[in-house]
């Protein structure tokens, strides 16, 4: 399935993360947590698909995605920084192994938060987005993706750690084992984890260390 889709807006929420919205093909479905693939339509660039996370709930009238901009790649997502409302992208059917199962404890890093942005909005409309607690890992205070909004929706269950900004308000902890042992109280709930994959590694396998089932561990396989 491919659908040419046009961008109803775009703005940014960071220094280098934009968010886009787009038309919504009549019928087209997902489940929080998952992405599909773009493409710019744009002569070049048609066949270049990059895996993006759907932001919005699953009953807006359009479609959101929230994309960190990486200019000096001079791939994707800078061709998508350059583009305004009104242009054109390709748009696939939905995939992804990320959905809510149940409580738990969220293990974000940096653009890695964008899965659960639709999970934690959707469990604010049932009330029950409190049941949760999240852990998200940045490099600097900036970084942080919809701060302000999961502050709002998590209460104090949204804990940031900052790793390079030594004047950061947050927490400088790094995301590993003792941080882990230190937090955690309850090793047998839900574990859901997104960021780069040697974060999604190491904290598989230590979480799995520290006893939490593997079936529990829900993340991009």
């Amino acid at each position: 399935m491919e659908a040419i889709v046009k961008i109803l807006s775009a703005d940014y929420v960071t220094h280098d993360v934009r968010r886009f919205r787009l038309e919504k093909p009549a019928d087209y479905t997902f489940t929080p947590g998952q992405a599909t693939e773009l493409s710019i339509n744009i002569e070049g660039w048609k066949d270049k698909r990059n895996p993006f996370t759907f932001t919005a709930l699953t009953d807006a009238p359009y479609l959101e995605f929230t994309i960190k901009i990486y200019p000096e790649h001079q791939g994707v997502t800078h061709q998508l920084s350059l583009l305004n409302p009104g242009d054109e992208l390709i748009l696939r059917e939905s995939w992804g192994a990320i959905e809510y199962k149940g409580p738990g404890y969220f293990i974000a890093g940096g653009a890695g938060i964008t899965p659960f942005i639709a999970i934690f909005r959707q469990l604010h409309t049932e009330g029950k987005a409190r049941d949760n607690k999240l852990f998200f890992s940045n490099k600097t205070d900036e970084d942080i993706i919809l701060a302000e909004e999961l502050k709002t929706i998590l209460g104090d269950n949204a804990h940031f750690t900052v790793t390079r900004q030594q004047d950061s308000r947050h927490d400088q902890r790094r995301v590993d084992s003792d941080f882990l042992k230190a937090e955690i109280d309850d090793f047998s709930k839900h574990f859901y984890i997104c960021g780069p994959d040697p974060m999604v590694l190491e904290l598989t396998a230590t979480l799995e260390q520290l006893g939490a089932q593997t079936d529990a561990l829900v993340f991009e396989k």
